[in-house]
């Protein structure tokens, strides 16, 4: 997923309004008590396998980053519902004797010093992540309307002081979990989504207007033609049991039409960024037609678990998260999770014959 321009340093209230527009729960505590709850047991998860895996865990970091962020939206969400700042949480959280103060330089344009609160002693990661978890049952044991700021402030506390001994920063913490959010939830600026071949020549982008024709023969195989002429190899779907994956070509057409990113459109119809030779090796190259085929194959897969979509407007996180592993590296990484929703698929028909 794509980093957005955040600050390094944030403040807490900003997060707050940022990340406000991201919550499309309901209003019941309920929901995000649970939720908050499996967050700081997703945290303790990814500690747990450091422990036993150690280096070979290389995505501990990554996760507990994860985990602290999502933790710290439900977290936010919790307090909105019961109208309490989640600045005010955190300012008490830090203003008792546990935590020493210390002056930095801010990147904060409009307060060039901040002020760092940070806990006296290091705990034992075990010791703190018990208390974490601690502090987060005692949440969700209390009625709804009974959370009181103490339990909220005792909850923050214990996060601070987790996370700091799990050796990752709370303004990354923020920065991420608001640029996964946000890229997930909320509408792109149309204008500032990525072309990626807008700088060359126009035989060598994806148009912006197409239309491919996909027909499929007596035989049983399916076939791509634009302009007249077609394109690639008849396909079956090479597999026992018919599955419809012979029209798979659709999914590389919509990556074209919806991410404006296709380097298997691209091969097909020609039109390689040739030009500039890194960017021909790097972005439409084999490996990252590769990287598309294998992309589709398990989208596939997954949709044929899931009655291919059927009655469903949405996909789940997790599959965006793993859509946004395979294509890492790639142009295409830029594009946020909510790209999909907002660009349209014009030109695109299919027949039979």
């Amino acid at each position: 997923m794509p980093e957005m321009d955040f600050p390094t340093t944030i403040t807490i209230g900003d997060y707050v309004s940022r990340v406000a527009q991201t919550d499309n729960m309901k209003p019941d505590i309920r929901p995000v008590l649970f939720g908050l709850f499996g967050e700081v047991g997703g945290i303790m998860s990814a500690a747990k396998k450091h422990h036993r895996e150690g280096a070979i865990f290389v995505g501990y970091r990554k996760s507990l980053v994860e985990e602290f962020g999502d933790s710290l939206w439900y977290l936010s969400a919790l307090c909105r519902r019961l109208n309490i700042s989640l600045e005010d949480v955190f300012e008490k959280a830090t203003a008792g004797d546990d935590y020493v103060a210390v002056l930095a330089a801010s990147d904060i344009e409009s307060g060039s010093v901040s002020k760092i609160l940070m806990p006296r002693q290091v705990a034992a990661l075990d010791d703190a992540l018990q208390l974490l978890g601690s502090a987060a049952s005692a949440l969700l044991q209390v009625a709804d309307g009974e959370i009181t700021i103490d339990a909220l402030v005792a909850f923050a506390d214990s996060y601070v002081k987790a996370l700091q001994v799990s050796g990752v920063s709370f303004g990354e913490v923020a920065r991420t979990n608001l640029s996964k959010t946000i890229g997930r939830f909320v509408p792109p600026d149309l204008e500032l989504l990525p072309t990626f071949d807008s700088q060359f020549e126009p035989e060598e982008r994806l148009p912006d207007h197409f239309e491919i024709e996909i027909t499929q023969r007596r035989s049983g195989k399916s076939y791509l033609r634009w302009q007249g002429v077609f394109l690639g190899d008849p396909l079956s779907d090479n597999i026992r049991d018919p599955d419809g994956y012979r029209f798979h070509d659709v999914f590389h057409l919509a990556h074209a039409a919806i991410l404006h990113w296709s380097p298997v459109t691209r091969a097909l119809i020609k039109h390689k960024r040739k030009s500039d030779r890194e960017v021909d090796e790097a972005q439409d190259g084999g490996r990252a037609i590769v990287i598309e085929e294998g992309l589709t194959a398990w989208i596939f897969a997954r949709a044929k678990e899931l009655n291919f979509f059927e009655n469903k407007n949405s996909v789940s996180f997790d599959m965006l998260k793993t859509i946004a592993d395979f294509v890492s590296g790639y142009e295409v990484d830029r594009c946020p999770s909510a790209c999909g929703r907002e660009r349209s698929c014009k030109g695109m028909q299919s027949s039979e014959t």
